[in-house]
């Protein structure tokens, strides 16, 4: 009797030569191995300037961060080459993982310290304007999604641009520890639609399986996966734990 067919989930990575700083490349492991775990057959797409085939096939891109140079390089091919085909992934149920510079470039304009403007592909309802402090250490988030269990994110952050959001978005969550979108309303990240995005590096989603699953089971839902086999995440969120009681730690003292 021949063998079914393994059921298809694949990773679109966005300028993995030039968007792809602390360590983020994690995220793109985890969301694979946690697929594959699943009996799914897991696939990475790397989307480097100028490429677009196969971009109707991917389920979650992964937008990783990078310096102003490296956001300099690539902005002008998003908006010439990605914006179109991103944009009908993304209506078309696809999700999206924005960290850092990814997340200022998904939204309408990210202007730099020396007055130059980026404009984004408005994508998500944010703008960055670059501050002149620097926003690094471990940052602490009660999500803003029903569905998680825990409701915690821990991740860390290295940011100097201010995020604001807008009314057609709304933040990933609050801050208990960090600066978050800005350093000044407490909030942490966006979510918009099927698009998530934030300042939480490190990797973020190692130490929260359970935001990614989140974002496979959300980006599967067209497929007809409405659930997801539960996997053995012990070790993982005892490094969650961890993180929280250390991050708990600092700010009593």
């Amino acid at each position: 009797m021949p063998r079914s067919k393994k059921q298809a989930f694949t990773v679109g990575w966005l300028y993995p030569d030039l968007m792809n700083i602390y360590g983020d490349r994690g995220n793109i492991l985890t969301l694979l191995k946690r697929a594959e775990w699943r009996g799914f057959e897991a696939k990475l797409i790397e989307l480097g300037r100028g490429t677009t085939q196969q971009m109707e096939e991917v389920d979650v891109f992964f937008f990783g961060g990078g310096q102003d140079r490296e956001q300099a390089l690539v902005y002008a091919d998003l908006l010439e080459f990605k914006q179109p085909p991103l944009e009908q992934a993304v209506r078309n149920g696809a999700g999206v993982l924005a960290v850092c510079g990814g997340y200022q470039l998904l939204g309408h304009y990210y202007q730099t310290a020396d007055g130059e403007l980026f404009p984004g592909i408005a994508m998500i309802d944010v703008k960055t304007e670059a501050g002149k402090r620097r926003f690094i250490g471990d940052v602490v988030v009660d999500a803003n999604i029903d569905t998680l269990n825990p409701k915690t994110l821990v991740g860390f952050e290295n940011h100097s641009g201010r995020t604001f959001l807008g009314p057609k978005a709304r933040p990933l969550g609050k801050t208990r520890l960090g600066s978050g979108n800005n350093g000044s309303d407490g909030m942490e990240g966006c979510l918009q639609g099927t698009v998530l995005g934030t300042y939480m590096h490190g990797s973020l989603l190692p130490k929260n399986p359970h935001l990614a699953d989140y974002l496979i089971r959300s980006a599967l839902i067209r497929r007809g996966v409405d659930e997801l086999s539960p996997l053995d995440d012990s070790v993982e969120l005892a490094a969650h734990e961890r993180i929280l009681q250390r991050a708990q730690h600092a700010q009593s003292r």
